[in-house]
């Protein structure tokens, strides 16, 4: 039996899309994040949805995965007995930005990554640049000037810039020290980097982030 169009697309919707255990916004999976049990009942974060068990899904920021522990929704939600350690929130932080950061050196590898203010510069003047990446203990006066350049050369539209990750961290995915800013080119493991570094960034402001970008109130969602 042929599905009309209509039904057709109403399954691929929800199939794209989940509901958040805790706000209950529906939401695209990419925005989520979802959980398993462990063999020994412990909740476990599937950043690549892989594994094996019925999941439950969380906005993917930091308050909404505090407060789902918080509230002891994942035993509610999977109808089974959980445990979920106080710092789950921030053990997903830290594999989230594991996730970028290796993202951000398979870009490298690939050469599709610059560093330090003249390269960056450079790029920038080429038309090349994707996103530009600032150490989050840069100086601010520095950073000022290169979204300036950046503007500049985007006819005023302006490039994204992801602020997430200390120098330390920076130098440690790309191989060198002192990584201050840098830039990523037009290329797949740069939209890759973009793409997870985008969500740490997201995760770590919270969902206001997400209502912010949506037009919604968090405290109706």
């Amino acid at each position: 039996m042929r599905l009309e169009t209509s039904e057709r697309h109403e399954m691929e919707t929800a199939e794209a899309s989940r509901r958040c255990a805790v706000t209950r916004a529906q939401r695209p999976r990419d925005e989520l994040i979802r959980f398993v049990l462990g063999p020994d009942g412990a909740v476990v974060p599937d950043l690549k949805e892989k594994l094996p068990g019925r999941g439950v899904w969380l906005t993917a920021a930091h308050d909404v995965v505090a407060e789902a522990v918080k509230r002891k929704v994942f035993g509610r939600a999977l109808k089974a007995e959980a445990t979920a350690p106080g710092g789950l929130a921030d053990q997903v932080d830290a594999l989230l930005a594991s996730a970028a950061l290796h993202a951000l050196s398979l870009a490298n590898k690939a050469g599709e990554a610059v560093f330090g203010n003249a390269k960056v510069e450079e790029a920038l003047g080429k038309g090349r640049v994707l996103l530009l990446i600032h150490a989050s203990d840069a100086a601010e006066d520095g950073c000022r000037k290169l979204d300036g350049k950046a503007r500049s050369a985007g006819g005023g539209a302006g490039i994204p810039a992801i602020r997430a990750f200390s120098a330390d961290e920076l130098g440690l995915a790309s191989g060198r020290t002192n990584v201050i800013h840098a830039a990523l080119i037009q290329g797949g493991a740069a939209r890759r980097f973009l793409a997870a570094a985008s969500r740490v960034e997201r995760y770590r402001k919270g969902s206001a982030a997400f209502a912010s970008r949506n037009g919604l109130d968090t405290d109706k969602e």
